[in-house]
């Protein structure tokens, strides 16, 4: 099993994968090959060290190994599945068929046997939580939000204060529309920078800036567009 270079670190909203073997050296590599690809990765030893990691964490796949010491892998991917639909990914050194059934009849969503080739891996991790996604109900888009005196109606990315409509950049547009639809409001100072060219996090605190020229009372003390330490803004509507 060899390693292929990654492309991506992990940002504190990436996937969460716990990856479950006795076998340290495969956790090490799995931690090191899925985080520069773009996961953040918790290890376990076994299925009661799991345990105590699904109970402080939450999870977005799960990459189970068949064989540990004490409860093995089917028996935890049971007992998780009576109370859980995260992905459950199986590993594991047997190629017998009927072990591969008996992991699929207890609630696993795939297995992988191996050895394996860590990009086949990724891809079915992809494709799980893919099709995981792809099946959540679909929130209704957010039409207005209210903050204070104003109103901003998305669909027409239109800020008003009472009956008068406030004036703003295409820029602007673009901040609100970003906060009015993101959870809880609050947006990475990545993603407000975006991907053009020469958005820069000091060219966002400029624009944020402006925007609390024209929506707080005390712009140096900001009621409604506020600063997230070490993240990034969250506007607080209603």
């Amino acid at each position: 099993m060899s390693l292929a270079r990654g492309k991506t670190v992990p940002s504190d909203d990436a996937a969460h994968v716990l990856v479950v073997d006795d076998d340290s050296r495969i956790r090490q590599l799995l931690a090191k090959f899925l985080g520069t690809n773009g996961f953040r990765v918790t290890g376990a030893a076994d299925a009661t060290e799991a345990r105590q990691k699904l109970s402080s964490f939450d999870f977005d796949l799960l990459v189970l190994d068949v064989m540990m010491p004490g409860e093995d892998g089917l028996s935890l991917a049971g007992s998780l599945r009576r109370g859980s639909d995260v992905p459950i990914l199986m590993l594991t050194a047997r190629a017998e068929a009927d072990d591969r059934v008996r992991g699929l009849e207890v609630g696993a969503d795939d297995y992988l046997t191996k050895p394996f080739e860590p990009r086949e891996l990724l891809l079915r991790i992809n494709n799980l939580l893919r099709r995981r996604s792809s099946a959540e109900p679909k929130a209704a888009p957010v039409e207005t939000i209210a903050f204070g005196r104003f109103v901003f109606n998305v669909k027409r990315e239109e800020l008003r204060e009472g009956d008068e409509v406030v004036r703003l950049t295409d820029r602007e547009r673009q901040l609100l529309t970003l906060f009015a639809t993101s959870p809880e409001g609050t947006v990475s100072r990545e993603a407000l920078a975006g991907p053009e060219a020469g958005v820069g996090e000091r060219s966002v605190d400029v624009q944020i800036n402006r925007l609390r020229r024209k929506i707080e009372d005390d712009p140096a003390n900001p009621l409604h567009l506020q600063t997230v330490r070490g993240v990034g803004y969250r506007l607080r509507f209603e």
